[in-house]
């Protein structure tokens, strides 16, 4: 039999069960505390680690570290709109178009981000998603004249918008661009036939004033026609190359824009 003394200093069997149960039950209710109490009473610190668990990930890669699925915008050139130019044959039948060539390239490109990772929308040229829109880059994809001008009228154009809120990136997107492009495709850059129709495009001052935006003429469907049509696959991963390069900061020499 047991003594009196040792009966009042002996442990309760289930001390330790309800121990854990007590600490279980406090932060059941700190949890539900956390859950209803005003964003004000925490650090803004806090409640993006929180927002971060919380947040569930889609579109990245299994193993890799979790980042946003950029955005990127591709406009057909004239696409939803008009032709563009027009080439015809010698009796005066068209024989191609600028829109078709544009949108050809522009689907390419756009193929070719998607099959990256990238989130990619291909744009008419007046398409009403422009207004406001918000991306890391919008590049408008156009077509030089049909009509033979002169020998020199062969190469390729890029210019950015002049009342960019951020030049130095709007000069690195140009300068990639043609750099890219042109050790891609082996073209000219034309830089000296750049037009206030390039640097005042239209949409430019429909989007977002934060997008980083460039329009690029692939060529002239003239003297250029056979690299556009035929080798149109090398067109446009000439574009992809300098949109990557844009995104992913890489190295390229500076590139004097008029």
């Amino acid at each position: 039999m047991e003594s009196t003394n040792e009966k009042r200093t002996r442990k309760p069997r289930n001390s330790n069960n309800i121990f854990i149960y007590t600490v279980g039950i406090a932060i059941f209710i700190a949890t539900l505390f956390t859950a209803w109490t005003p964003n004000s009473l925490f650090t803004s610190n806090l409640q993006e680690q929180l927002r971060t668990l919380l947040t569930p990930q889609t579109g990245f890669e299994p193993g890799l570290t979790s980042q946003p699925q950029l955005r990127i915008g591709i406009v057909a050139g004239h696409m939803g709109n008009d032709s563009g130019a027009v080439c015809t044959d010698a009796n005066g039948k068209v024989t191609l178009t600028e829109a078709d060539v544009n949108f050809e390239i522009a689907s390419l490109v756009r193929e070719s981000l998607v099959s990256r990772g990238f989130q990619v929308d291909l744009l008419n040229e007046f398409d009403t998603r422009l207004n406001g829109y918000r991306a890391v880059a919008l590049v408008s994809i156009h077509n030089d004249s049909c009509e033979y001008i002169n020998d020199a009228a062969t190469g390729f154009k890029v210019a950015a918008s002049l009342e960019t809120r951020d030049l130095n990136r709007a000069q690195r997107l140009t300068a990639c661009l043609t750099d890219r492009y042109q050790k891609m495709t082996g073209l000219f850059f034309h830089a000296n036939s750049i037009t206030p129709d390039m640097t005042e495009y239209h949409a430019f001052s429909e989007i977002d004033p934060n997008t980083i935006t460039a329009i690029i003429e692939t060529g002239f469907l003239n003297l250029d026609r056979e690299i556009l049509t035929e080798q149109t696959d090398l067109v446009a991963e000439g574009v992809t190359q300098g949109i990557l390069c844009f995104i992913n900061n890489e190295s390229v020499f500076p590139t004097a824009v008029p």
